[in-house]
């Protein structure tokens, strides 16, 4: 009868690593309404970029599109207003909206990266942004465009927009163009310059976990 002798193999395998800090949803929806307008925005930061718009003005809801898509936030965006007039009112109404659905959404600010920057070309057009979620509204725009409509858009609303955004996000914002010459190409670089730099500034830095982006501990 031969013995046998039984091996056990000992594999030092160093203990899994703790699961991570599940995050809080960073979801919000406002709903706004004045005599002149009736808006509705629910936006996801952490999403995939889909995006629901009807505002009744086309160039916006595919403008809305573009923060959506390049901003990988899930964005749905319902206006009624009085269109009947024009699209002041709307335009910045919606901005208005997408600003507090913001600020609703990063909270107190803790653990975001907080800047963003990014250089957006769209063909011949080359447009600058860079954000702080700093708590200080502030809005810095140069963009040159051409034409004072795209399709039935009024241009000037552009400029509206993010101002309406910049005010109540609390932002700093800083929106420049170095090329172009074509004035839907301006505006659209503009707005996915932003989008990308939206992403940037409220992905969650993990090396600061918890804690608030600024020395002064408060945005």
């Amino acid at each position: 009868m031969n013995d046998q002798l039984e091996i056990i193999e000992i594999i030092d395998r160093p203990p899994p690593p703790p699961p991570l800090p599940v995050q809080p949803a960073r979801a919000a929806l406002v709903k706004r309404t004045t005599l002149e307008t009736d808006v509705t925005v629910s936006l996801n930061l952490d999403g995939v970029g889909t995006c629901k718009a009807s505002t009744g003005i086309p160039f916006l809801d595919h403008m809305l599109q573009q923060i959506a898509s390049h901003g990988l936030i899930d964005l749905d965006v319902q206006a009624i207003g009085d269109l009947a007039i024009d699209d002041h009112h709307t335009n910045e109404d919606v901005g208005i909206t997408l600003g507090q659905t913001l600020a609703k959404a990063v909270g107190d600010r803790s653990g975001i990266s907080r800047f963003g920057h990014f250089i957006a070309p769209l063909d011949e057009a080359l447009v600058e942004v860079v954000l702080d979620f700093s708590g200080r509204p502030h809005l810095s725009y140069n963009l040159q465009i051409p034409n004072q409509r795209i399709g039935t858009y009024d241009t000037e609303l552009v400029r509206e927009f993010f101002s309406a955004v910049v005010n109540h996000t609390q932002m700093t914002l800083h929106i420049r163009q170095l090329e172009g010459v074509n004035s839907h190409h301006i505006v659209e670089a503009a707005f996915k310059s932003f989008a990308r730099a939206l992403r940037m500034a409220v992905e969650v830095d993990p090396r600061r976990a918890s804690r608030i982006p600024s020395s002064k501990g408060v945005l």
